[in-house]
């Protein structure tokens, strides 16, 4: 039996391309940052820009998904994300504006598209999975995050090689050279979010959306016709659809629903984590170029520097991929929860490590602290990084899981924001001393501090409930927010029946419900196959 069927393969595609789009963006500026200092000198606002516009970006898009639809919004943010990356590769300055000033409005307008790109893309493969391969649908997504903070550096090492071969310079790159080296770097950008927007566009909505908050059975079915390019049959000649009056989403009801202990853990669990994790995750991804320039021996001119910066960058970024892929076999097997919990412990143990013998692990050619980095960085995917993207997606009511997927993203790019900052003063004693000889004399008690983090990490983590294997619709806790008084066939009253459809074929397009009939979901309850006996 195939794992997915082509629309599933399609989903994984289009919205893994934009994860990909959002990695290079966002992990670009590791390296397009060492060069832009040395243009026009370094400024913590171009790091903090794109974080900050994601934070804005996840709250926004969340909501409005959940208001308008994800089909509707889907497609919206990778147009922000072409035109503010555009943007900053043609960025100029005045005499009344600094270049540098339209590259951050420009960072965080793009960080507005990507941070757009998180709840629409985990919600919508989330809604289109089947409950025995949702995880893996949805770790197959966030794998591309992996392989566009690698692609980062590598276009940035084959820029610099080229220049490198064919500037009248040789390595000597004057200001100009290096000006437009990044500006290539990060304008490069563009094609893969052109390549998947049309397919965004055309996507259709999630059966869940349709069928619980617009309560359109039929549209669901037609939708779902469409995409998988088969008939959702019925054993009946007449099926009469079941419609109901479920709460929609209301400042009102969201409180109601989140007062209750049961559900308000979960959503601090998920932003806390996600907060924890990106601390670390963007303090030190963000910074990898600088972090290397003290690892890195000094060289004789601006090409072989820039040259290094790039491929210590791959090495790091590397492991990456692996971790992603080592998570998706296990992601349906292990568990969201343990795999989490695994992650944020092995982090804590390396980061300490790494803190505690800094001035050892760097000394020589820094080997050492290179390995460690890369073992973190491979438990990064195989651990939390994967599954605080993955457990909002499914934790939460269909009228509200963008909305709280938004907030436990957005909770951990204030976290990213956050690191930044201290990053920048504890490491560098200020932001005007980053150039300085002195180097990162503190970087040691930072890893420390993230160590702590990752701790906290772990106490966050126990207050998840575990997803794998369930249905959507058991996991929103919907209990008492939807009565049997609620639902009905035309004026009629009626019992709910435990499937909608055959089950073979809700277990082909992702809508199984293997629930009791007992506790009914909203799909459940929103449409109901009876046959109308003669």
């Amino acid at each position: 039996m195939l794992l997915f069927r082509w629309f599933h393969f399609k989903v994984v595609l289009v919205a893994g391309v934009g994860f990909f789009t959002d990695a290079y963006d966002l992990f670009a500026i590791s390296i397009a940052s060492i060069m832009i200092g040395l243009v026009y000198g370094v400024y913590l606002g171009i790091k903090v820009a794109a974080p900050a516009g994601t934070l804005v970006g996840q709250l926004l898009f969340g909501w409005l998904a959940d208001i308008v639809g994800r089909k509707r919004m889907y497609g919206i943010e990778l147009m922000l994300m072409i035109v503010a990356t555009f943007g900053q590769a043609v960025s100029g300055g005045s005499l009344s504006v600094n270049v540098i000033g339209v590259l951050i409005v420009w960072r965080f307008v793009m960080g507005l598209g990507i941070g757009g790109d998180y709840p629409l893309s985990a919600v919508i493969t989330s809604e289109f999975a089947s409950t025995r391969t949702r995880g893996r649908l949805m770790t197959a997504v966030f794998a591309a995050q992996g392989w566009g903070t690698f692609a980062g550096p590598l276009i940035g090492w084959v820029v610099v090689t080229a220049f490198r071969r064919h500037s009248v310079h040789g390595d000597n790159f004057i200001k100009a050279e290096v000006d437009a080296i990044w500006r290539l770097i990060i304008g490069l950008g563009c094609v893969p979010a052109a390549i998947a927007l049309y397919f965004r566009l055309t996507i259709p909505e999630t059966p869940r959306f349709t069928m619980d908050i617009e309560h359109n059975v039929k549209q669901a079915q037609d939708d779902m016709r469409h995409a998988f390019h088969d008939r959702i049959s019925s054993d009946h000649s007449e099926v009469e659809f079941t419609r109901i009056q479920a709460p929609s989403f209301g400042l009102r009801d969201f409180i109601a629903y989140f007062s209750r202990w049961k559900n308000l853990k979960v959503l601090i669990a998920t932003s806390y984590s996600w907060f924890a994790l990106d601390i670390a995750f963007y303090g030190l991804g963000l910074n990898n170029g600088l972090i290397l320039t003290k690892l890195i021996p000094s060289s004789s001119s601006i090409g072989d520097y820039l040259s290094r910066i790039c491929i210590g960058n791959l090495l790091i970024s590397l492991p990456l991929i692996p971790g992603s892929y080592v998570c998706f076999f296990f992601i349906d097997s292990w568990g969201r929860k343990p795999i989490q919990l695994m992650g944020f412990t092995v982090l804590s143990i390396i980061f300490l490590i790494m803190g505690a013998a800094y001035v050892k692990l760097t000394g020589g050619a820094g080997t050492p602290f290179i390995v460690l980095y890369c073992v973190a960085n491979f438990f990064q995917n195989f651990g939390p990084n994967t599954t605080t993207f993955i457990v909002p997606g499914e934790a939460f009511p269909t009228r509200y899981r963008s909305t709280a997927h938004g907030i436990s993203a957005a909770c951990g790019k204030l976290g990213a924001i956050i690191a930044q900052v201290a990053f920048s003063y504890l490491t560098y004693q200020g932001a005007n001393d980053a150039e300085s000889s002195a180097g990162p004399k503190r970087l040691g008690t930072v890893l420390i501090a993230f160590a702590f983090v990752m701790l906290t990490g772990v106490l966050s983590t126990l207050l998840l409930t575990e997803t794998m294997q369930k249905p959507l619709e058991l996991l929103s806790h919907d209990d008492g927010f939807i009565s049997k008084d609620d639902v009905r066939v035309g004026e009629r009253e009626c019992d709910v029946i435990s499937e909608p459809f055959p089950r073979p074929t809700l277990d082909r397009h992702g809508m199984d419900n293997r629930q009791p009939a007992s506790r009914p979901g909203p799909i459940q309850r929103a449409a109901q196959n009876r046959p109308r006996l003669p």
